[in-house]
């Protein structure tokens, strides 16, 4: 008010009429400027938890017109009778890495014209499970639901010759890590007319993501979306832990990420005991390349896994409160259960899969197929989804696409670059408006609505616009196709020639590619 006194005093000489207009307007400019700067400070003090409304969380994300659609837009003939050979290749990893690799391999036959063996998944010495394919997955929807796009055998038959049956041998290739389609129309396509059949081991990441063919995109999304179900005592053992966490209301599934092999890939020890830090540093030596890690300059940046602290008071900012039920799907987690307590204390409600199994079932091994299996299935199903690590992480990735596919379902992605250096002048005792700045940092993140895929993003967690459509679009390419597309693909399968793949073509075509 200093200057508004000052100015009063200036103007005493001059034409008081006027003077006192102004002097009115400049008390009524001041005062309202005041007023609205306290608002806008007072705002900034303290975001309210509205602006992140916890409660439209738990519905699904705007989808803008799209709808998820991964049928033929084109002309797509049928597989022929007489293919190129057949394709046998080796799915390495976890299971969701083996599931990639399976969308691949079908694509990888649909590019070559080749007929696929169903593909190996491999007893890695991680899972300690040795289910393959037919222990993991329905093998009949599998087939049946791909008949329009390639043909699928279980085993590469016996070849006659005068009379006589010989096992056709497939010759061993070791493809180049993200092979171009010209690889496989190339090389690989001629050992293949060479020798009749090809085995390409290992097939984790053999098959370019980015392809510049929406068709082939999205016969991946067909096969990882619709062909590849579960078995179904793997499903109904999902659906009755879905069901019994739903009896009472909306749940949150969250991928707890701190576990022994990805704290080793992060090279994140400084938080663990002596004893602990030389587990960690030995597993990494063993199993991941030789690189210079600095504890600090990692964290700084976000690059180590969230603590399971930091995950509840992520939540806890963002408005979520103690009678929040939360599905954990997470391994072994590293040291200890100390680390769970802070979590615990802000979130005591928390199930697995074990707590909730009545069949005891994932209880005699836990860290199975199965058991990564029914923990996919209760994330996907869940209300909110949150990974808390989501670099190299194929379950958390596959995720959000899935979910992405089935309805825009909300996903919360900590910002571990933004949140990093919260965290850490929290850890130096600066603890006066960490909410807020939480909060703020969450405020940028894609809940699950459509977003264009941007690298590093994989085709796996974001496979819009190739598989997504819009009923009235402005873009030709993004039209939904025909309502009668099953039928148009029944046809050219009825005349193709694949006539021991075409039974039972109407009864499920609705369950196998949806518009």
């Amino acid at each position: 008010m200093r200057r508004l006194g000052h100015r009063h005093q200036s103007k005493q000489s001059g034409v008081k009429g006027m003077f006192g207009k102004l002097s009115f307007a400049v008390i009524v400019l001041v005062i309202c400027t005041v007023s609205l700067l306290s608002t806008v400070k007072s705002n900034t003090r303290s975001i309210s938890r509205s602006e992140i409304n916890v409660d439209a969380l738990w519905d699904t994300a705007a989808s803008g017109g799209w709808r998820p659609s991964s049928a033929p837009r084109s002309d797509w003939p049928p597989p022929p009778a007489e293919t190129n050979g057949y394709l046998r290749v080796r799915c390495n990893g976890g299971l969701n890495q083996q599931r990639s690799a399976i969308c691949n391999a079908v694509l990888a036959a649909r590019i070559m014209n080749a007929t696929l063996v169903l593909p190996e998944l491999d007893a890695n010495s991680f899972w300690h499970d040795d289910s393959g394919f037919h222990g993991v997955y329905d093998v009949e929807h599998f087939i049946k639901s791909l008949r329009y796009d390639v043909r699928i055998v279980e085993s590469i038959p016996e070849d006659r010759k005068n009379g006589k049956a010989k096992k056709m041998k497939a010759f061993q290739i070791r493809p180049p890590r993200d092979a171009s389609v010209s690889w496989y129309t190339t090389d690989a396509l001629a050992k293949m007319k060479e020798h009749g059949a090809i085995y390409l081991t290992p097939f984790s990441h053999r098959l370019a993501e980015e392809i510049d063919n929406p068709e082939y995109q999205r016969l991946r999304c067909r096969v990882n979306y619709h062909a590849l179900r579960f078995k179904p005592h793997i499903m109904e053992l999902s659906n009755s832990i879905v069901n019994r966490l739903r009896a009472q209301g909306h749940f949150m599934a969250i991928h707890l990420r701190f576990e022994m092999d990805m704290l080793s890939f992060a090279g994140c020890f400084d938080i663990f005991t002596p004893e602990e830090q030389r587990v960690l540093k030995k597993y990494r030596e063993e199993n991941f390349a030789p690189k210079k890690l600095v504890y600090s300059e990692r964290r700084a940046i976000g690059k180590c896994p969230l603590t399971p602290e930091e995950v509840g008071l992520i939540l806890r900012s963002m408005g979520f409160d103690n009678s929040t039920r939360i599905y954990l799907a997470a391994g072994e987690l590293f040291g200890g259960d100390g680390f769970m307590k802070p979590f615990r204390s802000l979130f005591p409600r928390l199930e697995n899969h074990i707590s909730l199994d009545t069949s005891g079932e994932l209880g005699k091994n836990s860290r199975g197929l199965v058991g990564s299996a029914v923990d996919y299935m209760v994330c996907l199903l869940s209300d909110i989804f949150m990974p808390t690590y989501d670099g190299p992480s194929n379950f958390a990735n596959n995720l959000l696409g899935h979910r992405l596919y089935y309805g825009f379902r909300t996903n919360i992605i900590p910002d571990r670059k933004a949140l990093a250096p919260i965290f850490i002048e929290r850890e130096k005792g600066h603890t006066a408006g960490f909410e807020e700045s939480v909060r703020h940092a969450m405020q940028n993140t894609n809940f699950g609505g459509p977003h264009k895929r941007v690298q590093p993003e994989s085709f796996y967690t974001n496979s819009w616009s190739e598989c997504f459509c819009q009923m009235s679009a402005a873009n030709p390419a993004d039209r939904c196709p025909p309502d009668n597309v099953l039928d148009i693909l029944d046809s050219q399968l009825t005349t193709g020639g694949n006539d021991d793949q075409e039974e039972s073509t109407s009864s499920n075509s609705t369950s196998v590619i949806e518009k």
